[in-house]
């Protein structure tokens, strides 16, 4: 079997390497290739550290360059370049491996019996726009509960990659927004000129409908998300505007209407049921983009994944192994799950949770977190600052501010303290620069920093009911009668939170494979495990691994500070630990963590 060749093929590779950077590397390639044998779908949950350094893309792509039958491999975009010019050419050079290998953004031809790499972003365009009717014909028909014609059938057949092989996605935690983007539609500020030369009579009549609309928009208060959703006033005046078009003498969805493209896809996906529609504004220029996306995805994504297999890798998906929320989410039905946890003794992490401050919803807690920011400064400033400080030990700090004034008003004070070492979303020194950043910032560009020592967090990446994004999303969960925060909010933070720290999980494996090395001392095979049929899940779930203390045999390297009390007193703070895990937590500072590793081990 394909499973047996994988092991035996994997475990001689390691073997040669003399170490593995991840324990799990057997078990994931074994799952992976029983998927493409079999071609039951998989869902696979790595821990998020794994992610970060991709230590776990070994073990699908020597499944996928063993498995003889055509296969896709969806990547997202920052990793087609590394896979293509160092993962694959590398084992195909060590394994060795014969089988074609091509990339590009459709299936080369029916004979390839290769392996085609392709952008994940790409695969899921092309796949979601065969499962939507984007013809004019086929909208009508659909609104109108008929049966539709061959010809918007076929629509919704064809695409750039054939029906079922099996396809293997990596960056499975950005799917959602992948798939959320590409079922958005969007009028920008310039739609309107195209709007305007289709219908030439009425321009002047479109020109007063846009600058009402941009009043009524403008009247809302402002946001730091500037946006606002499209409430009353607002769908009275598109409406308008749609009356005025028609009146025009062709119907907006009539075959060969003057309507521009960009505008029927918004009207259509407007008057769809369970639509979230929003005006991105831009208030200096006075302008604003209209937006619409549907809140739910599940039933638009059924059909995606009934044409072939999929292999969904990601980290942080779900705090439960069978991931059921977010599979209810994608609408991805029975499949089978594993999720691995991180490693308890190489992936430690020193938590600091000061257990007095005011809650961040309190007028206090601005003062008390900067006093509090002062103090990990100060403390790791002095550490870096010895004359015995290891190298190894020295990294910038990152301080995460999701709130944006808070973000603003805490970059100035520390500024004014600190001078140019603190930078806000931008480059820092690698040693003692101090970086303030955002959530969404830190996510997409942790990979392009040094790797912190230090990380601040001031307050749980929840999302905010403030951003109207979010509030339309929960008052969709709050019609359903369902629970909104442990449904949308409570995931959305944990997947954050586990993502963030990553970087800082890293810096304990840089050091101990540094320490390996110095000593010469050869990693234990008891990492490797021995036999190809072992497909059983358990040891790899999370499970709790906490301390009040440091563990005596782990070293402990990163420290990660969180601010916000709420992870103390509130219920669902033991699910936040959970993800922090593994991690030897303590709710007073010692200056002994940012003491030279040498030190400390």
């Amino acid at each position: 079997m394909i499973e047996t060749e994988v092991h035996q093929r994997l475990r001689a590779y390691l073997r040669e390497q003399g170490h593995t950077q991840w324990p799990h590397h057997l078990t994931m390639a074994r799952l992976v290739a029983r998927a493409l044998r079999v071609g039951r779908s998989a869902l696979v949950q790595t821990d998020s550290l794994s992610a970060y350094q991709g230590t776990h893309r070994l073990s699908y792509l020597i499944a996928a360059l063993l498995w003889p039958e055509p296969a896709i491999l969806a990547l997202p975009d920052r990793l087609l370049e590394l896979v293509l010019q160092q993962d694959i050419p590398d084992l195909q050079r060590r394994l060795p491996v014969v089988k074609p290998v091509q990339t590009g953004d459709r299936w080369p031809e029916d004979s390839f019996r290769g392996l085609l790499v392709t952008s994940a972003e790409g695969w899921l365009r092309d796949r979601l726009s065969g499962s939507k009717m984007s013809s004019p014909e086929a909208f009508s028909l659909e609104a109108s509960g008929s049966k539709p014609s061959s010809a918007a059938f076929s629509a919704k057949t064809t695409g750039r990659f054939p029906d079922g092989i099996p396809t293997i996605i990596d960056g499975a935690s950005d799917l959602e927004k992948w798939i959320r983007t590409e079922l958005s539609t969007t009028l920008p500020p310039q739609a309107w000129e195209s709007l305007m030369l289709a219908y030439p009579a009425d321009r002047e009549r479109i020109l007063d409908l846009r600058v009402r609309l941009t009043h009524t928009i403008l009247q809302h208060p402002a946001n730091p998300y500037s946006c606002h959703l499209i409430d009353v006033p607002e769908r009275t005046l598109l409406n308008e505007l749609r009356e005025l078009l028609m009146a025009y003498g062709v119907m907006a969805y009539g075959e060969g209407a003057q309507m521009p493209t960009a505008w029927r896809a918004f009207w259509q996906q407007l008057d769809q049921p369970g639509q979230l529609a929003w005006a991105q504004m831009n208030r200096e220029l006075g302008s604003f983009a209209l937006c619409c996306c549907p809140t739910d995805i599940d039933c638009t994504l059924v059909p995606v994944w009934q044409r072939q297999p999929v292999v969904l890798v990601g980290a942080a998906l779900d705090m439960d192994a069978q991931a059921v929320r977010y599979r209810d989410r994608l609408g991805l039905g029975d499949m089978t799950c594993l999720r691995f946890g991180p490693d308890r003794h190489n992936d430690l992490i020193q938590l600091y949770l000061p257990d007095r401050l005011p809650m961040p919803n309190t007028s206090h807690f601005k003062a008390a977190a900067l006093e509090e920011i002062r103090r990990l400064l100060g403390a790791k400033q002095m550490m870096d600052e010895s004359p015995q400080a290891d190298p190894l030990n020295a990294g910038p700090t990152v301080i995460i501010v999701g709130d944006v004034p808070l973000r603003a008003q805490f970059a100035s004070v520390l500024a004014a303290e600190f001078g140019s070492r603190v930078q806000v979303e931008s480059g820092v020194d690698s040693r003692q620069g101090v970086l303030i950043t955002g959530w969404e910032y830190w996510r997409s560009h942790q990979s392009q920093f040094t790797t912190p020592s230090l990380m601040i967090i001031t307050t749980l990446p929840i999302p905010s009911l403030e951003n109207p994004l979010v509030a339309g999303r929960v008052a969709m969960y709050k019609r359903r009668q369902q629970d909104w925060f442990k449904a949308y909010l409570l995931p959305e933070a944990l997947s954050m939170l586990q993502h963030a720290i990553a970087p800082v999980r890293s810096l304990n494996s840089t050091k101990i494979n540094s320490t390996k090395n110095r000593s010469h001392h050869r990693p234990e095979n008891h990492h490797l495990d021995d036999s190809p049929n072992s497909y059983s899940s358990s040891g790899y779930s999370l499970g709790s691994a906490f301390s009040e203390h440091n563990f005596p045999d782990s070293p402990v390297s990163g420290v990660v500070a969180i601010l916000d009390n709420r992870i103390n007193h509130r219920s669902y703070g033991r699910q936040l630990l959970a993800a922090l895990s593994p991690a030897a937590r303590s709710s007073y500072l010692d200056v002994g963590w940012f003491a030279p590793y040498a030190d400390r081990c």
